[in-house]
């Protein structure tokens, strides 16, 4: 069974201030029964009391129902509880006016007279304010709490109570309608705006990967485009060739040859150089990114006089891991140490806000496959990960990698061939093919 505390920390930032926010709502209701209901029994005594705290709790009920029901609206998951609103204003006016009738006609005394002006000034001050989160416009709800305030000073003075006195309820009720009606105003700005920044970061995510697409997709034509005009021309040119039994036919199919298997290189290269990562920029990006959506990042450690295949695999541990606090958990702070003994490397990525154990990876579980690739990038090169929580809510990602016995410093040039495969390997140890002939004029080939 989950406890309450991994049910809160398994939800988004966004859904957080929501759940808070309708609740706050609800416990506005428990206040209004607690504070204006329950003392009503002792100062109108049992039978107007009674009949005054009945009102009151209903109210009250009506008042969170109404206000679950405008924030879904307001979310865009439920229609406008328009019957609710008109439901809720009719019962807050029949007891404001209950209110001011017992203030004038009630069981008498100062304790009732007190007890009859609060249900007709406080009441209708929580009705107005369940109301404003159903209405779109905020000048709407001030002008209607601006309403409620001269109606309350109106139902008073025609019961008969002073001027004076009418208009202090008039008062009384604008201040206190103006300060709920705020209330609903900015909770409801506050949940837009959270939700609007949670679309726009994801937004970002998604750009992002798109344009890293389209870069890669850009070299690749680069590369290739050219290539693959030549591979058609000088094909064309070898069947117009071998048509004709000239023997030039098998040079121009050499060359063919030539140009497929450079290409073959250059996308190799332009692949290789995709996939690898430098340490130092995925260090920066992800303190980057995580400070930008609100999560401290610190970074320590050496990361310069790395070889170069170390750094490209430590460089992808970064990056899954800072993604993988975006995505799971509620972080709020994030450590990244990169530590460097007895002859391997070890990098550490510590976050909180682990919402249960065994849940996603990055945020306190080892399911996805995003460890599982993390796991074969580091066995190339000798290295293990190990990821779990660590207690105390929090979770914890190290890699630990082995430094070659001839480190290479970073940008030295590396050994040709390193990244390719045997064949490829026996294919350099081949002797080049003889350069080919210039190719005979287009003239001659079409006579």
């Amino acid at each position: 069974m989950r406890t309450p505390g991994v049910w809160w920390r398994g939800k988004s930032t966004p859904a957080k201030v929501e759940t808070y926010t309708r609740w706050s709502f609800h416990f506005f209701a428990v206040i209004e029964i607690a504070t204006i209901g329950l003392p009503a029994i002792g100062q109108l005594g049992s039978r107007f009391g009674g009949w005054a705290l009945l009102a009151v709790c209903v109210h009250g009920v009506l008042y969170a129902v109404t206000a679950s029901r405008a924030l879904d609206w307001t979310r865009g998951t439920r229609d406008q509880p328009v019957r609710l609103l008109w439901a809720l204003g009719t019962i807050t006016v029949l007891i404001a006016v209950g209110g001011a009738v017992l203030t004038e006609h009630g069981p008498g005394g100062a304790d009732a007279e007190s007890a009859a002006a609060v249900l007709s000034v406080t009441v209708p001050a929580f009705g107005v304010g369940a109301i404003a989160l159903g209405i779109r416009d905020w000048r709407r709800a001030f002008a209607l709490a601006a309403g409620a305030a001269v109606g309350v000073a109106g139902v008073v003075f025609l019961v008969g109570i002073p001027a004076y006195a009418a208009l202090g309820a008039g008062g009384a009720e604008l201040f206190m309608a103006g300060v709920l009606v705020s209330t609903s105003v900015v909770s409801l700005w506050l949940l837009n705006t959270v939700y609007a920044l949670d679309e726009a970061r994801e937004t970002r995510a998604r750009l992002a990967v798109a344009e890293e697409r389209l870069r890669f997709g850009r070299d690749l034509h680069d590369v290739m485009g050219r290539n693959l005009a030549v591979i058609a021309l000088k094909s064309e040119l070898a069947v117009q060739l071998a048509r004709r039994g000239r023997p030039e036919a098998v040079e121009q199919m050499i060359e063919v040859q030539r140009i497929a298997q450079e290409s073959q290189r250059e996308v190799r290269e332009v692949v290789r150089g995709y996939r690898e990562a430098d340490l130092a920029t995925e260090l920066a990006g992800a303190q980057g990114v995580l400070t930008a959506a609100g999560i401290d990042c610190e970074v320590s450690g050496p990361v310069t006089g790395l070889p170069a295949q170390v750094q490209s695999a430590l460089g992808w541990v970064v990056r899954e891991a800072a993604t993988n606090v975006l995505r799971h958990g509620d972080a709020g702070r994030c450590s990244v140490s990169v530590r460097v003994a007895e002859g391997r490397v070890t990098l550490s990525v510590e976050n909180d806000g682990v919402p249960e154990v065994g849940a996603g990876a990055g945020s306190g579980g080892e399911s996805g496959s995003g460890l599982v690739g993390l796991r074969e990038r580091l066995a190339e090169v000798g290295g293990v990960l190990r990821a779990g929580a660590v207690g105390g809510g929090l979770f914890r990602l190290s890699a630990e990698v082995p430094l070659p016995v001839a480190s290479v410093t970073p940008g030295a040039p590396e050994t040709p061939g390193a990244d390719l495969s045997e064949r490829d390997a026996e294919r350099r140890r081949l002797p080049a093919p003889a350069p080919a002939p210039a190719p005979a004029p287009v003239s001659e080939v079409t006579s």
